[in-house]
């Protein structure tokens, strides 16, 4: 898979979610009210994340991992409420120490009122990028995702319930996803380099309805990164650390 070999990758795999069929909820994912707090708002988003990276992962290594709800914070938006919830895990090796830090921002919103996929308003996307690539977006890689991750959510693979429950205009393309698609951008143009922190917000949808682009460019600490829209638009803005 595209972005396999990102490091940003590797936490996804690990501590994988498990719920029974009789928990699963009619939007794919397990009811809330377990871990995440009961939220009210039916839609649910990756919204952004911060990952701190103090050593590699080893194969055949024992690790464990504690998460807590770190916060949790409502506000008025243009779409209606939002309710944000930050979530902290932290994976230790087998010596006890810290081996990969990540917040994990999501957002619940209420249903649109109309189709909507407009974002908040993020400024012009930097003037020149050092690094492209054009990805398409499919159903397989989607479903492909979503099964390495244990995602269940039909926004993914259901163009139906995309539509007419969550009016979207196709399938949305994960924040995960893009998110390791643009460290692996870095790693293409970077091979040998080790990647130290990575942090990345979310700002428009991408859907599978059309090809969508990476962009990057060096900097003092490693890279900013960010991918476009079909329309020229910033859907997801990132910095990036490397030695």
């Amino acid at each position: 898979m595209a972005g396999g070999n990102s490091p940003a990758a590797r936490p996804l795999a690990l501590f994988l979610p498990r719920a029974r069929q009789s928990d699963i909820a009619a939007d794919g994912h397990p009811h809330k009210g377990g871990f995440l707090p009961p939220v009210p708002l039916p839609r649910r988003m990756w919204a952004g994340g911060r990952l701190e990276f103090r050593r590699p992962l080893m194969v055949g290594e024992t690790v464990t991992r504690r998460s807590t709800i770190a916060e949790v914070t409502h506000k008025a938006g243009r779409a209606g409420d939002l309710i944000f919830v930050k979530v902290v895990h932290e994976i230790a090796g087998a010596d006890g120490l810290l081996v990969v830090r990540e917040e994990h921002d999501i957002v619940y919103r209420e249903l649109p009122r109309a189709a909507s996929t407009t974002g908040a308003a993020v400024g012009e996307p930097p003037p020149e990028a050092a690094w492209r690539r054009t990805v398409s977006p499919d159903i397989v890689l989607l479903f492909r995702f979503s099964a390495l991750t244990f995602n269940g959510h039909r926004i993914h693979y259901d163009r139906d319930w995309c539509v007419r429950e969550e009016g979207y205009p196709g399938l949305v393309v994960h924040g995960p996803l893009t998110a390791t698609l643009l460290v692996d951008l870095f790693l293409r143009e970077n091979p040998g380099a080790t990647v130290t922190a990575f942090s990345f917000r979310a700002h428009r949808p991408l859907f599978d309805t059309a090809p969508f682009t990476l962009c990057g460019r060096p900097t003092d600490q490693g890279a900013e990164l960010w991918a476009l829209t079909p329309e020229g638009e910033v859907a997801m803005r990132a910095d990036l650390a490397a030695r």
